[in-house]
């Protein structure tokens, strides 16, 4: 009896205390936000989507605008909203011409600057030859200098080569942009795949051309998205190569045919705002497909599995 009363007496004294939520009435965990820090939380990103989108929206509701209105100090969001500098754009300037310049040279950049880099960064994480590690330093230092320093170079190069106002001339200077780059990217990318993958391919009877062909670069995909991503905005965006390779009407390209529409003593905004909005749906569409193996590419690379 003694021994069960005090089994008894110790459960009671002695027993687990409540549980999450019990006796002591609804707590917070760690890591948990009050109603206050919430509302302060959301708040502040939604002020920082509001100052993001505003140039967006300002941009496309002025390109909206007749002259009178954005040249008007009145602020006015929707004012006799029309699209006539959209066809003013595409009729009365050569913005279909400068447009298809840059999807050519955009679009050819993207494919060799993809191969390219895809071929370079699988020899240099598979393979080791002498000069290896010379290889890697060579692209690491091609980034060091900035694009003013290599305009000359370049320039006496292409016209030496006869590649001056060329569409394939302008894809090479901007392949010396983005191939070191992501070639490095590749590289660090192709460390993550296991390297048992390529011998069993080889046993199969696969030469290493077609272990890198037909294994390794279809498991490369986010790798190949972020390099073909970056490779198509170095070309759309860039203006220094463009305007000094690209002398001639005809060979313009978007980032120097805008130029066109400011002056020094005016600035055509209508036409302005309306050509940047037509500029950014190619963009857009090259991020849409490729968006949803950006962020996984991105990371692959960062730690080495």
């Amino acid at each position: 009896m003694s021994t069960t009363t005090h089994g008894q007496g110790q459960g009671h004294g002695h027993g687990p205390g409540p549980g999450p939520g019990q006796g002591h009435g609804p707590g917070r965990g760690r890591g948990e936000r009050g109603p206050l820090a919430s509302i302060g939380l959301h708040a502040g990103l939604l002020l920082a989507v509001a100052i993001s989108l505003f140039p967006v929206v300002w941009l496309v509701l002025t390109s909206l605008k007749p002259r009178d209105s954005w040249l008007s100090a009145e602020l006015r969001l929707f004012d006799h909203s029309s699209l006539d500098n959209y066809v003013r754009v595409l009729t009365a300037t050569e913005f279909p011409q400068w447009l298809l310049n840059s999807v050519l040279t955009a679009g050819l950049t993207m494919l060799a600057g993809v191969f390219l880099a895809a071929t370079t960064g699988y020899a240099v994480s598979r393979f080791r030859f002498p000069g290896h590690r010379s290889v890697m330093w060579l692209l690491l230092i091609t980034q060091m200098f900035p694009v003013a320093i290599l305009i000359v170079p370049l320039y006496n190069l292409m016209a030496g080569l006869g590649l001056l106002n060329q569409i394939p001339g302008l894809v090479i200077a901007y392949m010396t942009i983005s191939v070191p780059f992501c070639a490095w990217m590749m590289k660090s990318y192709f460390d993550t795949v296991p390297v048992e993958i390529d011998q069993a391919a080889m046993v199969d009877g696969l030469t290493p051309f077609g272990t890198f062909w037909r294994v390794v670069l279809p498991l490369a995909r986010p790798g190949i998205a972020v390099t073909a991503f970056y490779c198509f905005m170095t070309a759309w965006g860039e203006v220094g190569y463009a305007t000094v390779f690209m002398s001639q009407e005809d060979k313009r390209t978007l980032g120097v045919g805008l130029q066109q529409f400011v002056g020094q003593h005016w600035s055509d905004w209508g036409l302005m705002t309306a050509s940047a909005v037509l500029i950014a749906i190619p963009a857009g569409a090259v991020f849409l497909l490729v968006q949803r193996h950006l962020i996984t590419g991105l990371t692959a690379g960062a730690t080495k599995s």
